[in-house]
């Protein structure tokens, strides 16, 4: 398992299939004051899944949200997933072909998710 804090390789993103391994990730997250993050199987396809609700750290302001929601339509556009819900603490995408694909995507997402956050804390905003 990675430190917490740092984004998750594919291969260690948890696979949340089963409810049980759900609640497991998500307590972990939680403990280690991380973003949660898992990939699960749905049907035939797969299900990315983060949420920033399990650590402490800022939400992400919307300007770097919207660096999140560009890549996401992207993805929906290219029909790599078929719909992604993206908020500055939530992310959400299905019906991603391979499990190795969403974990791919998992990752990213996690990487960039941690990324903006830590340059939302070490960077001062305006005031307006």
């Amino acid at each position: 398992m990675p430190t917490p804090g740092t984004p998750f390789p594919p291969s260690l993103v948890p696979d949340c299939t089963k409810p049980e391994a759900h609640h497991t990730a998500y307590k972990s997250a939680k403990t280690n004051d991380a973003i949660f993050v898992c990939v699960a199987r749905q049907g035939q396809r797969w299900k990315v899944e983060l949420d920033a609700f399990s650590c402490s750290g800022p939400t992400i302001p919307d300007e770097a949200a919207a660096v999140l929601r560009s890549a996401a339509e992207t993805l929906v556009l290219t029909d790599v997933v078929t719909q992604a819900n993206i908020g500055p603490d939530y992310i959400s995408m299905w019906a991603i072909e391979t499990e190795q694909k969403a974990r791919e995507i998992a990752a990213a997402f996690h990487a960039a998710m941690q990324g903006l956050r830590l340059l939302y804390t070490a960077v001062p905003t305006q005031q307006r």
